[in-house]
């Protein structure tokens, strides 16, 4: 079965987490390594058993900020599109703006893996273009690894870059760049999707991706997956047992006006603390108050 049962979620849960490696040193959240993280680190990590959190990143500054708190693993994502450029979705992300986003983030770093999503359009006529795509996203943005969604579909175009040494993260489950056509709704759930979610994990597992975001999917099949793939797999709305979780940090931070998914957990409100902060500074302008003395230059 692929769906595990009530008893067996509850056995499972019911056992002690594995444990980390002892050497603190090592660890990729926390470590004292000052080096760029590679994804034989990441894969040594799923050998020691030790989660590691993700997070999007888009600009030099902020970039800078999550490397200090020492996240390992930073995505470009096309989801910039929703979250810096104003679009509707991540479809129309061109190439050219994520070469930009994504030099900013490795110039803002000094130790994160920094993975740059291909966009859409940019892949998927065919491992030729995906070769020619990823390569402009490692010489002129200096990535460390790239993205790209799809399980057997993006299979030829896995292995291509692997094999020209282009290190690459696939996207299975719920994929933003298919809007079109599945909507923004859990994938896996019956036994036929699941074990076609299964077959997308292991295909690109076996085309050489380092590792797999799971998006969208029931929190017992991410289980799953997470226990028969020997690369990591990286939540987001899949459950607490994958070997990584990223948000996009516009999310997690409360930047987002309006609604944000039901898997989101909010650490700040960096909306209400600007929206203070520009009040405070208009409201002195306009009284006057600001600038002040020590303000000012003669």
């Amino acid at each position: 079965m692929t769906q595990l049962s009530a008893a067996q979620t509850s056995a499972r849960t019911a056992q002690p987490a594995k444990s980390a490696s002892s050497d603190g040193s090592k660890a990729l959240y926390g470590g004292k390594g000052t080096r760029r993280i590679t994804v034989r680190d990441i894969a040594l990590a799923k050998e020691r058993g030790e989660k590691w959190p993700m997070l999007t990143a888009y600009d030099a500054m902020t970039a800078s900020v999550f490397d200090e708190a020492g996240i390992p693993v930073m995505l470009v994502g096309d989801s910039a599109g929703n979250c810096h450029l104003g679009y509707d979705t991540t479809v129309p992300v061109t190439l050219d703006e994520m070469v930009m986003l994504s030099a900013a983030v490795v110039r803002g770093t000094s130790r994160a893996l920094i993975v740059g999503d291909l966009p859409f359009g940019s892949y998927q006529e065919g491992p030729v273009q995906a070769l020619r795509s990823a390569t402009r996203l490692v010489k002129e943005a200096g990535v460390g690894a790239v993205k790209l969604e799809g399980g057997e579909r993006s299979h030829r175009q896995i292995e291509l870059l692997v094999e020209s040494g282009i290190p690459v993260m696939a996207h299975i489950g719920l994929t933003p760049q298919s809007v079109n056509t599945m909507g923004y709704r859990v994938q896996g759930r019956g036994e036929e999707a699941a074990q076609q979610l299964l077959r997308d994990a292991k295909a690109v597992q076996d085309a050489g991706a380092f590792a797999v975001v799971l998006e969208l999917v029931p929190a017992e099949l991410a289980a799953e997956v997470t226990r028969v793939l020997h690369i990591p797999t990286v939540g987001i709305g899949a459950g607490p047992e994958t070997d990584a979780q990223v948000l996009v940090w516009t999310d997690m931070l409360g930047l987002t006006q309006g609604r944000v998914p039901r898997f989101v957990k909010q650490y700040a409100d960096l909306r209400s603390v600007m929206t203070g902060a520009v009040k405070a500074f208009a409201d002195e302008v306009v009284a006057g108050t600001f600038p002040q003395e020590e303000h000012s230059v003669h």
